[in-house]
């Protein structure tokens, strides 16, 4: 039975006398940071000198200091930084200053579960994710409201692990919404089969390939833009809002019918049998190998696949027609 925790399971009190480092001020570390002074507590953002994050830090009001230090003072630490560079970061510049009793804090679980960071004995582990992008973590903070967010102890040194979780996940305004209780298995496994599946890999390969299938039919590229690319946020919205009870109850009964019939034709058994293939490999470790081996190249494969994506055609059609459409300007 899923188990979620509020406000009024979490006491910031586990952390008033701690100090927590938030290594990395992207766009979590920035957010994350900020909520928690704003909550009262003692915060220090560590990275690398000379970065441009550096003044940001201080411009935004809390203390900066290099990983080594922040991570040599500090009880507990956030690592957010990409996962790539965390079991480098962490091993040069986190472990030499972590002491027994300390914590290690993560928003996702890729390096802990498959063992690219293998912290000592005594220290807690846990993660505390929010499910929602760094801007809309602050945004709705300071709005009064929060963000749904996981929580997963992986090890509990000092048997306070838990307690001190919550109180982090209530320091970020996560427990106003809701937190859920996870594991680190659970969460990268399906963090990761989300992405490649559906949210990243499967979305822009289905929206590629229908562009295509009209140009190659003989439609002009800017009408099929319209109609694969640009369209789907209108029905993503929709579904974000209400989810797809709400998507098919606001379009009309033609696109109602005819996505019905037509969809489970396009993603068939085939399309299921690939699914459970990139699942397998995930829980098999062998993606994650297959990144890590990469990332040490220096990312050759990802490099050139990145190439091919800005040079296909629905790319420069979409550069087109976006300038047409000043309201989308980031």
């Amino acid at each position: 039975m899923v188990q979620i925790y509020y406000d009024k399971d979490a006491d910031l009190g586990a952390l008033t006398d701690k100090t927590i480092a938030v290594i990395g001020y992207g766009n979590q570390g920035r957010a994350q940071a900020q909520n928690l002074k704003d909550s009262g507590l003692n915060v220090i953002v560590g990275l690398r000198k000379g970065t441009k994050s550096w003044t940001l830090v201080e411009e935004d009001g809390l203390k900066v200091a290099t990983v080594e230090e922040a991570s040599a003072e500090a009880d507990i630490i956030q690592i957010l930084i990409p996962d790539e560079v965390q079991p480098e970061v962490y091993t040069n510049a986190i472990e030499p200053g972590i002491e027994p009793g300390n914590a290690i804090v993560f928003s996702h679980g890729f390096n802990i579960h498959f063992n690219q960071i293998v912290p000592p004995d005594d220290i807690d582990v846990f993660m505390v994710a929010p499910k929602a992008p760094g801007h809309t973590v602050r945004t709705m903070f300071v709005e009064g409201h929060g963000v749904p967010g996981l929580l997963a102890v992986y090890r509990d040194a000092t048997g306070d692990a838990k307690e001190i979780g919550l109180a982090y996940a209530k320091g970020i305004g996560c427990t106003k919404a809701g937190v859920i209780e996870t594991t680190f298995k659970e969460e990268t496994e399906t963090d990761l089969f989300g992405e490649q599946v559906d949210l990243c890999g499967g979305v822009t390969c289905m929206i590629k390939t229908a562009f295509e299938t009209l140009v190659e039919a003989g439609y002009q590229p800017e009408i099929a833009y319209f109609e694969t690319l640009h369209e789907l946020k209108l029905i993503v919205d929709l579904i974000h809002e209400g989810g797809l009870s709400r998507m098919w109850r606001s379009v009309s009964n033609t696109a109602e019918y005819g996505g019905l019939t037509v969809g489970p034709r396009i993603i068939n058994e085939y399309s299921r049998d690939a699914m459970y293939e990139a699942l397998e490999k995930i829980q098999s470790g062998e993606f994650a190998r297959e990144w890590v081996l990469e990332s040490r190249a220096g990312r050759p494969v990802l490099n050139a696949l990145e190439r091919n994506e800005k040079e296909h055609p629905i790319e420069k059609i979409g550069s087109e027609l976006r300038a047409m459409m000043p309201w989308l300007e980031p």
